[in-house]
């Protein structure tokens, strides 16, 4: 008991460094990204979700180079079964999110591309380089079209409530080196930890990266969508969402792939990517009927949060008895 109490305290520290990190990354790019004019919803898309995800890359690459290839995955596929489950059903819980049309047939359908595309590649049960460029290379279109196209949009949000923070661009520039630093370090002991305590518990890595290191890096996602939506920018909070899960299927996992071929043992697919696919329909689902029920002023509600926390309560069940019986 005594071999875990160092890695338990590191990795408790790692993740207090990943959140702290995490949110100076994100306040810099923000800051910086405002100075340039861009929208709400761009940044919730582009430099918020990139920067919540930071945690996610950085661990996944960590773990291929240190050839912990499963952790790497169940990060990417664990994280954003978080993101969908707890982190939008937490967010629901405390205040309802409005949604609008646009967001069901242009995000939610690139989010489902890019999850099949994912599905596609992890088929064989073996993620190999050339897929993993491929699903890196991927991302800088997504990202120039995000951009492109919101900003030749008329930006509709609704006000929000809280004042934006002036910085300076100095300011902005260093709290974004200090968080990518904190970050870079937080990752490697976050990683140190999750190998040392699967090797001592005789757990699996991929089940650690799906549980502990998942929602350990999607603490940020989870403290950016509730400050977001409480503060009245809700697309930020969607936007969040959808371009994190959309970032650690084509960076977490293919930077992980892109570092070495990774084989993966046949339940990643049967059981923990199809678990993230319906989960994603589920939320996609969610919002179709809250279209469906009110074309003007719909919004998701409490129910929903609920219905989502629930799914995620019901796969870390299935992981549970699975993992018991392996």
């Amino acid at each position: 008991m005594m071999t875990l109490l160092l890695p338990l305290g590191a990795i408790i520290i790692g993740m207090i460094g990943l959140v702290w990190g995490a949110d100076r990354f994100v306040s810099g790019s923000s800051s910086i990204a405002r100075t340039i004019g861009v929208s709400s919803l761009v940044i919730g898309l582009t430099i918020v979700s990139v920067g919540t995800s930071a945690p996610e890359i950085i661990v996944s690459i960590n773990a291929a180079l240190r050839e912990s290839t499963a952790l790497a995955v169940g990060n990417a596929l664990g994280s954003n079964l978080a993101n969908m489950g707890l982190v939008l059903g937490v967010t629901l819980l405390i205040t309802s999110i409005p949604v609008k049309k646009d967001l069901l047939r242009e995000e939610g359908l690139v989010l489902l591309i890019v999850t099949g595309l994912a599905g596609l590649c992890l088929y064989n049960n073996y993620l190999g380089q050339l897929e993993s460029f491929l699903l890196i290379f991927l991302t800088a279109p997504l990202l120039i079209f995000a951009i492109k196209y919101y900003r030749s949009k008329p930006d509709n949000t609704e006000k929000s409530t809280d004042k934006v923070e002036k910085t300076s661009n100095m300011q902005a520039f260093f709290s974004f080196v200090i968080g990518l630093l904190v970050l870079l370090g937080s990752a490697e002991l976050t990683v140190w930890s999750a190998k040392s305590i699967a090797s001592s518990m005789g757990i699996s890595e991929l089940v650690i990266g799906l549980t502990i290191v998942a929602i350990g890096t999607s603490l940020p996602e989870l403290a950016a969508s509730v400050v977001s939506a409480l503060r009245g920018h809700h697309d930020i909070a969607v936007g969040n969402i959808i371009g994190s899960n959309l970032f650690n299927l084509l960076l977490v996992m293919g930077a992980a792939g892109a570092i070495s071929p990774i084989e993966l043992s046949a339940v990643v697919f049967s059981r923990d990517y199809i678990a993230m696919a319906l989960m994603t329909l589920l939320a996609l689902a969610l919002i179709f009927l809250a279209l469906r029920a009110r074309q003007e002023d719909a919004q998701l509600s409490r129910k929903a949060g609920i219905i989502l926390l629930g799914a995620y309560v019901l796969y870390y069940i299935v992981l549970w008895f699975s993992s018991e019986g392996a």
